[in-house]
């Protein structure tokens, strides 16, 4: 009782703190502006019929739930289905994949919303508001009130493809009291076995635990989306050789120069695209090319790509897998720095060799199959980086064989799709 009353203190001292912040980031980042209100709650959505609330909390878990997604529409077509996210950049995806204009036309069946802070107050003003049917979370996002809200309110809860790393479960063991009561009446399919044993620890019982998969291997990759970087690749590229960074943070952008530098010099035609992961810091690289005297061409501008053009800056939202279908290499960021590493898969499900730095404890499992199935080679310095990258453009038959090594990875292990849905289906009793 005494860690619930100091987190519903802290929760209340920090909700208006953090909407002042989203306010204040907002004058760099427009879009931390949108529909602020639904942070405490507030909404004007309204549903014919209860909704199927799914919800992800940024880029990397919409791309994740993006399977699970188009069954739920598919199977589900009379019922009303909500995305909520944390971030903008979130925002922007699930509007991208299942908004007016993508390829499944049901606008007015998909909704989205940004999740309300995790105070009292605003988590029943909005589920009073929307009056979900069930709650489907993906991977592992647990907020105390939402939890216990919705197992108050009788709102089937099922956490789908649930992860947890030894390290969030030790800090979360300390918080155990404000999660075990609502944690044992919650469904879950988690990724592997370590997870549901650490899931088990903070009180989810074995009863309602089953190990479903990582859903990710699930990946479908649109074909108009394939399709669009090889149409890109033809008018543009041509036959340079093309290389990716994607998913890059802060501190990877120089190491990625420096190595593009290195192939440079064995092939002075080599092109390199380069998608920072936030919006926010696009200027920055853009200032970082700048100071490198590099001639390079943005995404968003009108300006044509030249051949004396060597970096084309990835500077819009929701094309990256576009641009991993128009590449021969992928390096995923976030994996020199120890951010943990972004989605593997895409280029992987694309037949791309995959590069990634040794930080990738975002999804080891998934690292790790990928490497056995030698589809994955690490990169510990940008001299590493360019050296491999120039290994690869000069043996298309290595090259070829390591994409065809990713792509039957990602195939093989699939699966999780049929198991997570059968789990969901009889415990939101949607049949």
């Amino acid at each position: 009782m005494l860690i619930r009353a100091l987190y519903f203190v802290l929760i209340h001292l920090a909700a208006p703190v953090v909407w002042m912040l989203t306010a204040l980031r907002g004058i760099s980042d427009r879009s931390y502006w949108d529909r602020l209100p639904e942070r405490l709650g507030y909404t004007r959505l309204q549903f014919a019929r209860h909704p199927i609330w799914v919800h992800a909390a940024s880029v990397g878990e919409v791309q994740a739930a993006t399977p699970l997604i188009r069954y739920l529409l598919a199977k589900h077509d009379d019922r009303p289905l909500l995305i909520t996210t944390v971030t903008p950049t979130g925002a922007a995806r699930v509007h991208s994949l299942f908004g007016a204009g993508s390829n499944i036309d049901r606008a007015l069946q998909v909704q989205h919303a940004f999740l309300p802070y995790d105070t009292p107050l605003a988590v029943r003003r909005f589920l009073n508001c929307i009056k979900p049917h069930c709650l489907i979370i993906m991977e592992t996002e647990l907020w105390p009130t939402l939890l216990r809200t919705c197992i108050h309110d009788k709102v089937p809860v099922v956490l789908a493809s649930a992860r947890i790393s030894s390290r969030t479960a030790k800090r979360y063991a300390s918080l155990k009291p404000l999660f075990s009561g609502s944690l044992a009446h919650v469904k879950v399919g988690a990724q592997t076995m370590t997870d549901a044993e650490h899931l088990h620890t903070l009180g989810v019982s074995s009863a309602n635990m089953e190990v479903t998969g990582n859903l990710k291997f699930d990946i479908e990759i649109a074909s108009e989306v394939s399709q669009a970087g090889r149409e890109f690749r033809d008018r543009y590229l041509h036959n340079r050789p093309v290389w990716i960074a994607g998913s890059t943070h802060e501190g990877e952008e120089q190491q990625v120069l420096i190595a593009h530098q290195q192939v440079l010099k064995s092939f002075p035609d080599a092109l390199l695209l380069i998608a920072p992961r936030h919006p926010q810091r696009f200027q920055t690289v853009i200032a970082l090319l700048r100071a490198n005297d590099i001639s390079f061409v943005t995404r968003s501008s009108s300006a044509s790509l030249s051949s004396g053009n060597t970096v084309m800056l990835i500077d819009t939202l929701g094309e990256l897998t576009q641009f991993y279908a128009a590449s021969d290499i992928a390096f995923v960021g976030g994996s020199l720095v120890p951010v943990g590493g972004h989605n593997l898969l895409e280029p992987a499900a694309l037949s791309l060799p995959v590069l990634t730095g040794p930080y990738t404890f975002n999804a080891p499992d998934i690292a790790q199959r990928l490497s056995d199935g030698s589809a994955l080679r690490y990169i510990y310095s940008a001299d590493e980086l360019g050296t491999v990258i120039i290994e690869l453009f000069s043996d298309h038959l290595q090259c070829s064989k390591q994409g065809a090594a990713a792509l039957s990875v990602v195939q093989e292990s699939k699966g999780a799709l049929a198991k997570l849905t059968a789990l969901i289906e009889n415990h939101c009793k949607l049949h």
